[in-house]
């Protein structure tokens, strides 16, 4: 946690973007451009390159566009939660089928260093450590040598999926959010 001023609390956030309907790229941007719309409670501070990935669980879908951004936000968990929601909905997020195709996933993966776990929220996510599309962007942005007490290297190796992720671009060419 860092301190914005005297009455708020900054907190270090992970956030997973994922996409595989439309123009995947561009969904991805818009909910980065969204995310810095909330003014005064969430500033993004890194973003990950973009990996296209192969889909997990349900397979008879296009592959994924993933990313990672590290924001400082000083919203609570559940508000932030709360706002990414949102922001899939203003996208064309339907619900349709478990791990299905989606124009956007957004998933909170980490808040500070803590652990939440109830019946809306879960942190870590808890399916993050079985997933090498989100376990790779995270790597970008995490600036920290390990998580749980692991290396993100060492996740990484035992993720069953990690041949599924391939460098679609780098973060420094990723344009219109920024």
């Amino acid at each position: 946690m860092w301190k914005l001023n005297d009455q708020e609390l900054l907190h270090d956030a992970y956030i997973a973007l994922g996409s595989n309907i439309g123009d995947k790229e561009r969904n991805l941007t818009a909910a980065l451009k969204l995310l810095k719309e909330v003014k005064d409670k969430i500033q993004i501070t890194g973003i990950s390159n973009i990996y296209e990935t192969e889909p997990v669980g349900y397979i008879g879908q296009d592959n994924f566009l993933n990313m990672v951004c590290r924001i400082y936000t000083s919203l609570k968990p559940l508000e932030l939660l709360f706002v990414l929601q949102e922001i899939e909905i203003k996208l064309g997020r339907k619900r349709d089928i478990r791990w299905g195709p989606r124009t956007l996933d957004l998933d909170l993966l980490l808040y500070d260093n803590i652990n939440i776990c109830s019946e809306r929220l879960t942190v870590p996510h808890p399916r993050m450590f079985e997933r090498a599309f989100v376990l790779v962007p995270l790597r970008d942005v995490f600036p920290f040598e390990q998580i749980t007490g692991r290396t993100l290297d060492d996740l990484i190796e035992k993720c069953e999926d990690r041949s599924g992720v391939k460098l679609f671009k780098a973060a420094k060419l990723i344009s219109g959010w920024g």
